[in-house]
This record gives C-alpha cells, sequence and structure tokens, in this order.
C-alpha cells in the first residue's frame, strides 16, 4: 500500500471526511493514509462466491455480511480498513451515523494477494485480534487452494488449514457451513498452483 502523504498526518475526523468524498478506497493507521490496491479477477470472484454463499444461509436471519465497501475500526489501535467480508449476528455498531464503519464484526474474511498477504498474515491479525467481538478470521488464497481459518478459543486462538477442495468450513460465529468448491467456484487455479 502506498501512503498517500509522508509529511502530513491526519486526525481520524480528517480521514473519514477525506474518505467519504474519495473515489477510491484508503486504509488509515498512526494519523497517515494509505491507498490501497484494485483487486485480481480471482479475487473478485472469491469474494463474490464467499458473499453469494453466505447470502443464502443467512437469508431470513438476524445475521448481516458486508463486502468490501464496509469500513471497519479497530478501536483499541485506530485502524480504519475494509476486509473483503465482515459478518456479525449480534446488532451491528457503527461508530457513527454515516452507517459506514462497523465496529464490531464476529467475522472477518479477507482474500490473500501478492502485495498485501504478509500483512494480512501478521500485522493486521494483529490489529484484528484487537478486536473483542471477533471470533473467527479467514485468509483465502487466490493462487492455489488454501483456506486458514483461526477461530478464539477463550484467549487463544486455533488455526485450521484446509486446502482440499473436497474440504468444508463451518463458521460457527455467524452458523454457517461453506464448502471450499463454493468458494473456488469459476476460479481457475493452473496444476502448478493447486499443490
Amino acid at each position: 500500500m502506498e501512503v498517500l502523504s509522508q509529511e502530513t498526518e491526519y486526525s481520524s475526523e480528517q480521514y473519514l471526511a477525506i474518505e467519504r468524498k474519495a473515489e477510491h478506497k484508503s486504509e488509515y493507521i498512526n494519523g497517515r493514509i494509505f491507498a490501497m490496491a484494485g483487486a485480481s479477477r480471482r479475487h473478485n470472484q472469491i469474494t463474490f462466491n464467499i458473499s453469494v454463499t453466505l447470502g443464502i444461509q443467512l437469508k431470513g436471519r438476524a445475521c448481516v455480511a458486508y463486502s468490501s465497501d464496509m469500513r471497519v475500526k479497530i478501536k483499541e489501535t485506530g485502524l480504519y480498513t475494509y476486509p473483503d467480508i465482515v459478518a456479525t449476528c449480534n446488532e451491528p455498531k457503527f461508530e457513527d451515523s454515516f452507517v459506514d464503519t462497523l465496529l464490531n464484526p464476529a467475522i472477518i474474511i479477507e482474500v490473500l494477494s501478492d502485495s498485501t498477504e504478509a500483512y494480512d498474515r501478521g500485522g493486521k491479525f494483529a490489529h484484528y485480534r484487537r478486536l473483542s467481538s471477533l471470533q473467527e478470521y479467514l485468509l483465502i488464497a487466490q493462487n492455489g487452494i488454501c483456506v486458514k481459518h483461526y477461530s478464539r478459543q477463550d484467549k487463544r486462538w486455533l488455526l485450521t488449514e484446509i486446502s482440499d477442495l473436497a474440504g468444508t468450513l463451518r463458521l460457527d460465529s455467524i452458523d454457517c457451513i461453506v464448502a471450499l468448491v463454493d468458494i473456488y467456484h469459476k476460479v481457475e487455479i493452473a496444476d502448478k498452483e493447486r499443490s
């Protein structure tokens, strides 16, 4: 991600004012605004597939899910970010009357990109873990068949990794089941990337 300005520090209020008028999304942390890169075709297809799968299962229930345009704030660290998908079965809480910044996701799903994979696995997950509402975190590879599912177990995080298209994930925080074959539907993965 690219810093928009090296010299200027912005308050979170300034960031939100700029962001709400911007044509392109940016993240914010420690007074800095970072431009987000566009997503690949695979990334978009995976995000769409998961959105459809969750949307069908959440229909008629009190749970809500949002795709990549719902900003999330981690109050404890001050990070504003745009996960690929967020959902909760609790009453959604928002930062203000604009209702565009979610404070209490139960699950966050990130589709990994070459440029952000290390951050999504490390620094960003460290921010996300500070959310008391967060129960599950999914990292989905787009250059191979692999889903890493982190679930909160008291004060620990349990990792389950699935790399078989016949595999399924149970998302307890929103009471949904997701099959890898559905996640990777219409996603072209070369044979050399499958392993």
